[in-house]
């Protein structure tokens, strides 16, 4: 039997679990698909135990679970902050306090009664690793590269915010750290509070939210918060930040810095935090830069490995790439701490003597992140006629072209097929699709289905075959991680916009795909191959036959404040709460205005609670 190792993150955010076999990922979910609980920290009850079943196997059959960090280490961290910062954010230390003294120090023992509770086999020996070293290990060892510079960049693991490593075979060797609190993934976040969203999950916002501003703050940052060295290190003016003292990001000294109090969460957006977006956005590009640009010559390697929360910044990766600094980037799709778990269990595995069984493949280790719960079209059909539910019952190749053309008739489908992904993106397993040449889809989609701001862009998933046709793409982009320009070719001049600005720039058409054009005319690209998800493959084909465009609008497959469906009922219930007109579930499609009770049903939207 294969040897097997166990993989947990957990009791900070986003937990997980991974299984690997003999050094393969096998199977990987978040906690938070299973208890739709957004970006739950729970222990991974849920998550651990589809592994398991997905590897027919119990607890008996693993040989290690690995733990994404030490909690000892991080323990002495916050300690040592607050005797830093004292009295000052004593009550924020003293409500954190029982609960490590009581289970959180000791997580080996926690873990340990947590999956005998399970009841699934003997509990294997827990091993406890450190936060960036899984993180790098989630990085190289799945990447295609025999050897790699690695970089890990995040908000704070036990101290560690930035590392470097070089990676050989199926080894790491860390060779530069950055240290708590000099972060940037906090300083990134601390703009993100400060422009009125929430610490953790906000970034990508703020991201998306950057092309609509001027960095006109970024000298201040430059001049007044960080201290950026020629190599990448940095240390950060502790005095315009709280995170030392408490639960807050910023302070008054924030306040005076950068024109006023923060935005309160769902105020109005002005042009204030569109430059904010926009000025921390081009300093962490700056940062991140200069960090490739010392991992190259440090270590000699023309491949790069990217993971941590940083590495989720798209934009800072394509001008990583953009910029040549390496020949080729892999970065790992499960970035942030989800991933930590399936790193754990790879440094476990490669200590055990687990080859990199995909190398020479010219393919990653990752099954196109697919590693998540699957339904068979015997599990979809009986859910179906068990709630007598009516649909069509379609060949792949028939669903694929009917589906083609209902998009091409500016309908929008729902679009469930096979293993779920891991990690935040939906990369054409769970996914609501679009016409992208459909001027007004991006605002259909963002206000009529997703229920979230006007100001979100959407991406473009398009046949990695056609992918340089429509994009400034350099290299493949798999897992919807790297921002490109659109291509020359597809650009269309805007004519005089009269001073058009912030919002009111979404209604200027820059190019023949709008709905997944950004306003400053760049893209976060999806490249799609067969080997990688063959019936997205089969569909994008198909709509690039029926309408000659290769490129779909592709959004997660869940509303505003929820995560990503996972089962046939959920994406059933996403499909009937939403103005998504056909749903594709394995073999099966459903018509909205076919579904009983739909026209009496159709104001449910009123009651959604937009956190």
């Amino acid at each position: 039997m294969s040897d097997l190792v166990l993989g947990i993150s957990a009791y900070y955010h986003d937990s997980a679990a991974a299984l690997v076999a003999d050094g393969v990922p096998v199977a990987a979910a978040q906690e938070e698909r299973f208890t739709r609980r957004r970006h739950d920290s729970a222990f991974p009850s849920r998550a651990v135990e589809y592994c398991l079943r997905e590897a027919g196997a119990d607890l008996g059959d693993v040989s290690a679970v690995a733990y994404y960090e030490d909690p000892k280490l991080k323990f002495r961290r916050v300690v040592s902050t607050f005797l830093g910062a004292a009295p000052r954010g004593f009550a924020s230390f003293s409500a954190t306090l029982p609960e490590w003294l009581s289970w959180k120090l000791d997580v080996a023992t926690t873990l340990r009664r947590r999956l005998a509770e399970l009841d699934a086999g003997r509990v294997p020996r827990i091993v406890i690793r450190r936060h960036h070293e899984s993180h790098a290990a989630s990085a190289f060892l799945p990447s295609p590269y025999e050897s790699a510079a690695v970089l890990c960049i995040d908000g704070v693991g036990e101290w560690a915010t930035t590392t470097l490593w070089h990676g050989r075979g199926n080894r790491l060797r860390q060779l530069a750290e950055l240290r708590f609190p000099h972060s940037l993934g906090l300083l990134y976040s601390a703009f993100t509070y400060f422009c009125g969203f929430k610490v953790d999950s906000g970034e990508y916002k703020l991201m998306g939210l950057a092309p609509y501003g001027r960095p006109r703050y970024a000298h201040l940052i430059r001049e007044r918060l960080i201290d950026l060295k020629p190599d990448g290190s940095f240390r950060l003016d502790m005095r315009y930040f709280e995170y030392l003292r408490g639960q807050v990001m910023t302070g008054r000294g924030f306040e005076r810095l950068f024109d006023g109090p923060r935005r309160l969460p769902e105020g109005p957006l002005t042009e204030r935090e569109f430059d904010l977006a926009a000025s921390v956005q081009q300093v962490t590009e700056e940062v991140v830069l200069a960090l490739a640009r010392t991992a190259r010559r440090v270590t000699g390697e023309s491949r790069l490995c990217l993971a941590g929360g940083v590495a989720l910044n798209c934009v800072a990766n394509g001008k990583v790439i953009q910029e040549e600094v390496f020949d080729e980037v892999w970065i790992q799709p499960a970035a942030g701490d989800a991933g930590g778990a399936l790193g754990a269990a790879l440094v476990v595995a490669s200590e055990r003597g687990a080859a990199r069984a995909h190398l020479g493949t010219g393919r990653d280790g990752m099954s196109g992140s697919l590693l998540g719960p699957a339904y068979d079209d015997e599990e979809i059909g009986a859910y179906l006629d068990a709630e007598g539910i009516p649909y069509t019952r379609l060949e792949p190749d028939e669903l694929a072209r009917r589906v083609a053309a209902e998009l091409a008739r500016g309908r929008i489908a729902g679009w469930f097929q096979g293993r779920m992904e891991f990690g935040p993106r939906a990369l054409g397993a769970r996914s609501i699709l679009g016409d992208p040449r459909d001027t007004g889809m991006q605002s259909e989609m963002n206000l009529k289905i997703k229920f979230r701001e006007s100001f979100r862009p959407f991406a473009p998933s398009v046949l990695a075959s056609d992918a340089k046709d429509y994009f400034d793409l350099k290299q493949d982009s798999p897992y919807m991680l790297v921002v490109a320009g659109v291509s020359a070719a597809q650009r269309i001049e805007a004519a005089d916009t009269g001073g058009v600005t912030g919002l009111d720039l979404l209604r200027v058409q820059r190019s023949t795909i709008p709905a997944v054009t950004h306003v400053d005319s760049s893209a976060r690209v999806q490249t799609v191959t067969e080997h990688n998800n063959p019936a997205y493959h089969r569909l994008l084909a198909a709509f690039k036959e029926e309408t000659g465009c290769p490129v779909l609008v592709n959004t997660s497959f869940n509303v505003r404040g929820e995560p990503i469906v996972n089962s046939p009922r959920e994406a059933y219930a996403c499909f009937m709460r939403t103005n998504i007109d056909l749903l594709a579930m394995g073999g099966f499609l459903l018509d909205k205005t076919a579904q009983p009770k739909w026209r009496e049903e159709n104001d449910w939207r009123e009651a959604i609670p937009l956190d």
